[in-house]
C-alpha cells in the first residue's frame, strides 16, 4: 500500500518516513508470527524501542490514541511532559486536518467547532 500511503502523505504535508517490514523483523523482536505492537524512536542513527506489547494487554490498542500514546513523545499535547522543544498543543486542536481551507486558524472549521464546544463546556475545556 505504499502508493496510497505516500498519496495520503503528500495531501497532508507528513514528511515522517513510513517503512513495509518484509524481511525477519518481527522475529528479530520476539514476535515471530504472532502479533505484537513495538514502538520506537530514533536519534540521530539509533534506534530505541521504547514500548512493546503482545498477548494479554494488547487487547487495549483498539484505536488510533492507544498507539498514539505509546510513542515516545505522545499526542505532543499541553498537558503531557513533553521533552523540551518538542512542539505542544492545545488539547485536540492538533489533529484537525491538514488539508481544510488555507485560511487562518481561526476560519478552520475543525477548530472553529472544536472552540465552539469548547465554550459551550462550563469550564472552557470540559472535553479534554
Amino acid at each position: 500500500p505504499q502508493k496510497d500511503i505516500e498519496r495520503v502523505k503528500a495531501r497532508m504535508g507528513w514528511e515522517m518516513p513510513w517503512y513495509t517490514i518484509t524481511d525477519d523483523f518481527d522475529k528479530d523482536f520476539g514476535v515471530d508470527e504472532w502479533h505484537g505492537t513495538n514502538a520506537f524512536i530514533r536519534d540521530g542513527d539509533n534506534v530505541f524501542r521504547t514500548y512493546f506489547i503482545n498477548n494479554r494487554g494488547d487487547e487495549q490498542m483498539g484505536n488510533s490514541w492507544n498507539y498514539l500514546d505509546i510513542t515516545a513523545l505522545g499526542r505532543q499535547e499541553k498537558w503531557e511532559d513533553s521533552p523540551e522543544g518538542y512542539p505542544q498543543t492545545q488539547t485536540y486542536e492538533w489533529w484537525i486536518w491538514h488539508d481544510e481551507p488555507d485560511t487562518a486558524d481561526q476560519d478552520r472549521p475543525g477548530l472553529v467547532q472544536l472552540r465552539a464546544a469548547q465554550a459551550y463546556s462550563k469550564d472552557g475545556d470540559a472535553i479534554s
